[in-house]
C-alpha cells in the first residue's frame, strides 16, 4: 500500500515526518511511503500569528490536502492543531511525547535571573509572554517568528538577549547543546499538546489501523485533557493558556493557567481524575479557571 505523508517544509517538520515514516516502516514493511511538502499560511509570511488570526495557520492547508485526498496522513506539531476539526478528519494517533518544557537560548544565559534588567526576549507566544512578564516584569518581549535556527541566530547576533523555544523541537533536531537554560514547569507551563505529534487522517481511511498502532496511550490521555481544557475555554491555539497533563500513579493530573498578556495576572488551577476521564477533567479545570475570571483575561487584546 502506498501512503503519502503531508508535512510542512521546515527542517523540524520534515524531521518529524521522517520519524513517523520510519516508525511506520518498522511496523509495516510493505508500506510504500513518500513525504509531500505542503506550504501553509504560517510558512508564507513572517507576520505575527495574532495578525494572521492564530488558529490553524500551520495546519489548515494540510487538512485541506487530506480532504482532497492529495495526502493520506498529516503530521502536525499537536500544539498547532485546533481543537475543532472537520468531522471527516480524525486524530488517529499521538506517539510518545517529547520533553514538554520551554528553554531560553542566549549568550551568557544560565538562568532566567541572568537576563539583565530590561532584557529583550524574543517569542511570538502570548502564553510565554504572560508567564515571563509575571516572573520578570522588566523584560521587553519582542514578537518574533521564524524557523528555530532563524530565531536562535537573532539571539546570537544580538538582535535580542535571548529567545524562548520548545525543548521538544530542539531535541528532535539534536540541538540540545544550544539550550542555555530550561524553564521549570512550576514557572512556565507549556502550550496544550506541546512536545506531542498529532497524526491526522480522513476518518474512514483504510490505513487508519496501521497508523493508529503508533499511538501512546499515556500521551493521548494527557493531550486530550489539555486540548479539552483549551476547547472548554473557547480559546485558540495561541491564546495565553498554559497546561500540563501527565499520569501520576493511577491518576491523570492536569495543571492549567490563563494569563494576562502583560503578566499582571495569572490564574492557576490543578485537578486529578482517572485516566479514562480526560475530556471531563479538561472541562472541569476550565470551569475552575473560569470561576477565577478566565473569560475576562482571554478577551484582553
Amino acid at each position: 500500500m502506498k501512503l503519502v505523508i503531508g508535512s510542512r517544509g521546515s527542517q523540524l517538520a520534515l524531521v518529524q515526518a521522517h520519524e513517523v515514516r520510519n516508525r511506520l516502516l518498522a511496523l509495516h514493511h510493505r508500506l510504500d511511503i513518500e513525504i509531500s511538502i505542503i506550504r501553509t499560511t504560517g510558512d508564507a509570511t513572517t507576520d505575527s500569528l495574532r495578525s494572521l488570526g492564530g488558529t490553524g495557520v500551520f495546519t489548515k492547508a494540510l487538512e485541506s490536502a487530506l480532504l482532497a485526498e492529495h495526502i493520506d496522513l498529516a503530521v502536525h506539531s499537536l500544539k498547532d492543531l485546533p481543537t475543532q476539526m472537520d468531522p471527516d478528519l480524525a486524530l488517529v494517533a499521538t506517539p510518545e511525547r517529547e520533553d514538554v518544557r520551554d528553554a531560553l537560548i542566549g549568550p551568557g544565559i544560565f538562568s532566567l535571573a541572568d537576563l539583565p534588567d530590561g532584557a529583550r526576549v524574543g517569542t511570538g507566544s502570548l502564553r510565554r509572554r504572560a508567564q515571563l512578564k509575571a516572573l520578570r516584569p522588566d523584560l521587553n518581549i519582542l514578537d518574533i517568528r521564524g524557523n528555530l535556527d532563524t530565531r536562535i541566530d537573532k539571539a546570537m547576533r544580538g538582535e535580542c538577549d535571548a529567545v524562548v523555544l520548545a525543548v521538544a523541537g530542539l531535541n528532535r533536531l539534536g540541538w540540545q547543546e544550544r539550550v542555555s537554560c530550561y524553564l521549570p514547569l512550576h514557572q512556565v507551563l507549556p502550550a496544550p499538546g506541546q512536545g506531542a505529534l498529532g497524526l491526522q487522517m480522513c476518518a474512514d481511511h483504510p490505513a487508519r489501523p496501521a497508523v493508529a498502532a503508533l499511538n501512546h496511550a499515556p500521551t493521548l490521555a494527557a493531550v486530550q485533557a489539555e486540548r479539552h481544557l483549551l476547547h472548554a475555554l473557547r480559546a485558540g491555539c495561541h491564546a495565553p493558556v498554559g497546561t500540563w497533563g501527565r499520569i501520576e500513579g493511577d491518576l491523570l493530573a492536569l495543571d492549567g493557567l490563563v494569563g494576562h498578556p502583560e503578566g499582571t495576572q495569572l490564574l492557576r488551577a490543578e485537578l486529578r481524575a482517572p485516566g479514562t476521564c480526560a475530556e471531563s477533567l479538561g472541562a472541569s479545570l476550565a470551569d475552575a479557571l473560569r470561576a477565577q475570571g478566565a473569560d475576562a483575561l482571554l478577551q484582553e487584546p
